[in-house]
């Protein structure tokens, strides 16, 4: 494990197994945001209270560069502003016996004007990120457009490294066990600062010099790399990165997917060289990061990979999360990306969960959204999230505390009740009961980013202009390249097909994608995954060793025959004996081909015309968890203690505007069931039990077999 990389002492705080322990024993990381700085220093002791009263176990504390500068290597730490004083903070959390999860940036957003970054940084045009044009890469973002900055620079770090020099000489004298500081972030939403079309940013010298830098790696040689590119450089510095998408044949594929390959590592990159310079300050304590998130409002359905790269990067850090902002009726966004972090991530941790809301978000919802999707994470498996923003500060509305240490009841009493109910119930403990795994591919989802046609900086930008800059149908190339159809646009049709199929007919599964560990892909029965001419040579590898294994791959329209690099790999193909074949039929209609293979099996799907069948004739043979639900509008998931697995709970979700009369079930008998919100004991029918969910309710149900 290379320095910079898990924590430095796992035996004290490790996280691992989708839980975060504290000296071997499992702990709860409740967290809600309290910004010190932008606090009366007198009100931090009323304030904390006020957070411990509603159940909150540890803080999150971002902590500006911008706000701590005074000049260059300069800093206030309280001896001019007596709220600037985070020793004394911290201090104050650990004598409340409040763990600390620290957010030191370099860049921390927190809607600060600048970012986190003090000015100079911004002005310096060394330290700037580029468009594929060559002008300044600008951060689109209220309250004021700045300049983007790249972590390509070598000048950057050096700055950085100021900061960290004076800061962490403070951070390091509270963290575990000396003191409560249990994590720390490295830096803040890493994402291009919110360019995600790839041609868009970031082409400064610097990040070129990466990029080709990358290609050697990858390549090893000049003549390879020219051999899949059907080139002719005379060596890797003179390779320019894709200004746009110019691809008229699949040959042409890998050159700018190697661009789309290389933002994911530009990003774990440089949060790695940030990590290590942590370390070397002598911080010991887990590191993490957390990413925007990967879907909607307005993203794309399958596109939940690129350019972000959750476990490349836990190659390096101890755990990485998603941002989640959302309300009631954006429930499919919230399962999506948690089922996708709990499928992926070693601790399935909500960096920024929404408590409050900014002045300019749409529609922001009240006390009731925060209520349903604090419920909703928790039901698709989160173990641990930070409430952003617990306590309000300017440029917040509707936290629960206010920043002079009134709350506001309704808020106040939701976050209290599901803190105590969560504690209570000890869901951090409890292990989603799950057999099948839909798995984004990774190599079609470069596909779509490369393919885009239009590149514009967005996040903000998509509100105003109906259309989302995360590549989707919308946005991207219709052209085939070569193959049957456009990959790049089929491929998310197959996904979304496969997704509403599962859901529908309440097969219990989460998301992952295809850099996925082998380990961890055989905990499953089943693996779904879209399959068109081309896939990697990776993955080929991967989906045959776990069917050898025991495991059943289902996978479709279409059989490999191409690797990532367009070159023949027949990998998958040959691992098929067409000999011992048999067909899947249904009614007498051929829906697909069954493919021993080793003490498993690959089931090749050439269409989905109803994927709800197809799936279900694979599943059922499998013996794979199936929830009982009498309207397919609702949505359970079931969670078991290993020691207690006949003492299941069992999420029933209502993501509708409708009240639903619901009959639900897991399969088995139940001796009781009582619904753990409303103390609520439901009558059980059997291996069914009935009860009314009014709109956007999600409840409970603690049971007994």
């Amino acid at each position: 494990m290379s320095f910079g990389a898990k924590s430095v002492e796992p035996q004290a705080l490790q996280a691992g197994g989708q839980q975060f322990r504290i000296n071997g024993k499992v702990a709860t990381i409740y967290s809600g945001a309290v910004h010190y700085w932008r606090l009366d220093r007198e009100k931090w002791d009323d304030i904390l209270e006020k957070v411990k009263g509603m159940g909150f176990n540890t803080v999150s504390i971002y902590i500006p560069w911008e706000v701590h500068e005074i000049k260059r290597g300069e800093f206030d730490f309280g001896q001019i502003n007596p709220s600037n004083d985070i020793d004394a903070f911290l201090t104050l959390c650990e004598e409340k016996g409040l763990n600390i999860v620290v957010r030191p940036g370099p860049q921390i957003n927190s809607e600060l004007t600048w970012f986190g970054y003090p000015l100079r940084i911004l002005e310096d045009e060394e330290m700037q990120a580029q468009t594929a044009w060559g002008s300044k890469a600008v951060l689109t973002q209220v309250p004021r457009p700045i300049p983007a900055l790249s972590y390509a620079s070598d000048k950057f770090y050096a700055e950085t490294a100021l900061w960290y020099d004076a800061i962490f000489a403070i951070l390091v004298k509270h963290q575990y066990p000396k003191g409560r500081l249990i994590a720390c972030q490295v830096d803040n939403e890493m994402a291009f600062f919110f360019h995600i079309n790839p041609y868009e940013s970031d082409f400064s010298p610097a990040a070129i010099r990466w990029y080709q830098a990358f290609l050697k790696n990858k390549y090893g040689s000049i003549d390879e790399l020219n051999k899949v590119y059907r080139k002719n450089y005379v060596s890797f510095e003179y390779v320019d990165a894709p200004r746009r998408f110019s691809a008229e044949n699949f040959t042409d594929i890998p050159y700018h997917t190697d661009w789309i390959e290389f933002r994911e590592r530009y990003l774990i990159d440089s949060m790695d060289r940030l990590a290590k310079m942590i370390r070397e300050r002598g911080l010991k304590v887990p590191l993490f990061h957390n990413y925007p998130h990967p879907l909607g409002p307005g993203g794309s359905v399958s596109g939940i990979t690129t350019p972000f790269n959750l476990m490349g990067l836990e190659e390096k850090l101890d755990y990485v999360g998603f941002d989640i902002y959302s309300r009631k009726e954006l429930y499919a966004h919230v399962k999506t990306v948690v089922s996708y972090v709990v499928g992926s991530s070693r601790f399935p941790y909500i960096p920024e969960f929404i408590a409050g809301v900014w002045p300019w978000y749409l529609n922001p919802g009240g006390f009731e959204d925060e209520e349903f999707v604090t419920k909703a994470a928790l039901m698709h498996g989160i173990k641990g999230f930070s409430r952003y923003m617990i306590v309000e500060r300017n440029r917040w509305l509707a936290s629960p505390v206010r920043r002079d240490g009134r709350v506001r009841k309704a808020n106040y009493e939701v976050f209290r009740r599901v803190n105590e109910m969560a504690l209570g119930h000890d869901f951090v403990d409890h292990k989603r009961q799950v057999d099948v795994l839909l798995m984004a591919n990774r190599d079609y989802d470069r596909l779509e980013a490369a393919t885009a046609l239009i590149s514009f900086p967005g996040d903000f930008l998509e509100p105003l202009l109906g259309v989302s800059e995360y590549p989707n149908f919308m946005i991207t190339s219709e052209k085939t390249l070569g193959f049957k159809e456009a990959i790049q646009q089929e491929k998310a049709n197959w996904f979304t097909k496969n997704y509403k199929a599962l859901e529908k007919t309440g097969y219990q599964f989460l998301l992952s994608d295809s850099d996925l560990a082998q380990e961890r892909m055989q905990e499953y029965k089943a693996i779904v995954v879209s399959s068109f001419e081309f896939m990697g040579a990776k993955l080929q590898r991967k989906l045959v060793k776990y069917a050898e294994a025991g495991g059943t791959v289902v996978l479709g329209p279409r059989l490999p025959n191409l690797n990532e690099k367009m070159e023949s790999d027949t990998t998958l193909v040959d691992a098929l004996t067409p000999a011992k074949q048999s067909v899947l039929v249904s009614d007498s209609e051929t829906l697909g081909y069954i493919y021993p293979v080793g003490k498993g099996q690959i089931v090749h799907l050439p269409q989905l015309v109803d994927a709800e069948k197809d799936l279900s004739l694979v599943l059922d043979k499998l013996g794979a968890l199936k929830v009982q639900k009498n309207d397919v509008r609702l949505d359970l998931t079931v969670h078991t203690l290993p020691e207690k697995k006949n003492s299941p709970l069992v999420f029933v979700c209502n993501p509708t505007a409708e009240a639903i009369e619901a009959e639900v079930g897991i399969g088995a008998p139940m001796k009781k069931v009582k619904e753990i919100w409303s103390g609520q004991e439901i009558k059980a029918d059997g291996k069914t039990w009935r009860d009314t969910l009014p709109a956007y309710t999600i409840k409970i149900y603690e049971c007994e077999g």
